[in-house]
């Protein structure tokens, strides 16, 4: 019997990704390495998923680790348990775009490069999953392609940058030949079916803006609204896609972008949860790097417009992203990302009936 590890379980994506992965793979068992003051959470998300999903029961297995410490920060007798992985999903990072560079650094590149000595270490190196962002892209203006990576983009941010320097290295080991599958997600959302999520970020801080103006939003005016597109992507696609994609093994050496291919403008998704919360848009133009300079200058301005200074920069991006990788894979499946307007309204909805859930991912 061969066992996977997974990194950054119980995050929003691993908790939906690990009983398909599971239930895909009978004769085998998860590991997840999990940092000690995540366990107690992770625990208890064990339980739940053996009771919405049985056939993980006693499949899941807990491990104390680290992956900023060499070795992964295992015991000895961690370690051991760790003979028969074969496979490693690596989804653990730091997303929070307003994050200092020693962390994202620690976390982001310094982690994926002990998954990688991991990897390497065992017996016949493990298959990698490494899942990366589709904004390694950077500032990069046009179509962003799957299989290009270093084009000599600048950064908005340092979750950005170390993201694009930890899928470097992940491509060197890919061409060193390990044997390695690159997933970018775009903007993850919640369920597009239920709306359920971990955390309301990204496109939830623009819903959260709209909903603390009164009957007449006004909404800044950051770049052409019409041309700007947002990669949102619901994490029931992403999960289903990983999962697929995983099986294939003409996937091994192959990147995809796991967004929208038809992405929404800016003017859409503003305008489908202006409607949803009752208000009526309207635009006042601002440029976007004064906007975030003066939110960034003035002290509390990002916490009452609950909008972060970093949150600006992709309602005003340039940046377009191919899919053409995704969509070959998927053409002989029902698997398909749900247009936008199609799940916008369960965004809001749940947003509205959970509202004690943070803006900030597990870390």
């Amino acid at each position: 019997m061969t066992d996977l590890l997974m990194t950054g379980f119980p995050g929003f994506l691993g908790s939906a990704l690990l009983p398909r992965l599971l239930a895909r793979r009978p004769d085998s068992k998860a590991i997840c390495l999990v940092q000690r003051h995540h366990l107690d959470t992770a625990s208890e998300r064990v339980r739940e998923l053996a009771e919405t999903a049985p056939l993980t029961f006693g499949r899941i297995e807990l491990v104390e680790g680290d992956i900023t410490e060499p070795g992964l920060g295992l015991s000895p007798e961690a370690r051991a348990s760790l003979d028969a992985v074969t496979e490693v999903w690596h989804l653990a990072a730091v997303y929070d775009l307003g994050v200092d560079h020693e962390v994202a650094r620690a976390v982001n590149v310094a982690g994926t490069a002990n998954v990688l000595d991991f990897c390497w270490s065992r017996p016949s190196p493990a298959r990698l999953h490494h899942v990366s962002t589709c904004y390694v892209s950077g500032d990069h203006a046009g179509e962003f392609s799957e299989d290009t990576l270093d084009e000599g983009q600048s950064f908005r941010n340092h979750y950005e940058s170390t993201k694009f320097t930890a899928e470097l290295l992940v491509r060197q080991a890919s061409t060193d030949g390990l044997p390695v599958t690159i997933y970018r997600p775009g903007i993850v959302v919640g369920d597009s079916a239920t709306g359920e999520t971990q955390k309301f970020d990204g496109p939830y801080y623009f819903a959260r803006f709209l909903r603390r103006q009164g009957p007449v939003a006004l909404v800044p005016r950051l770049s052409d609204p019409d041309r700007v597109r947002v990669y949102l992507v619901p994490r029931d696609f992403v999960v289903a896609a990983m999962d697929h994609l995983s099986q294939l093994e003409a996937s091994v050496g192959r990147t995809y972008a796991l967004a929208d291919p038809q992405a929404p403008t800016a003017r859409e998704i503003v305008d489908h949860f202006a409607h949803r919360l009752g208000r009526r848009v309207v635009w006042i133009p601002m440029l976007a790097g004064l906007t975030r300079a003066a939110m960034s200058a003035v002290p509390g301005a990002a916490w009452l417009l609950g909008l972060p200074a970093e949150a600006i920069d992709y309602f005003a991006s340039r940046t377009t992203y191919s899919t053409t990788n995704t969509d070959r894979a998927l053409a002989d499946t029902d698997l398909a990302c749900p247009p936008f307007p199609t799940y916008a309204d369960r965004l809001i909805d749940y947003m509205l009936e959970h509202p004690d859930i943070p803006s900030k991912a597990m870390v």
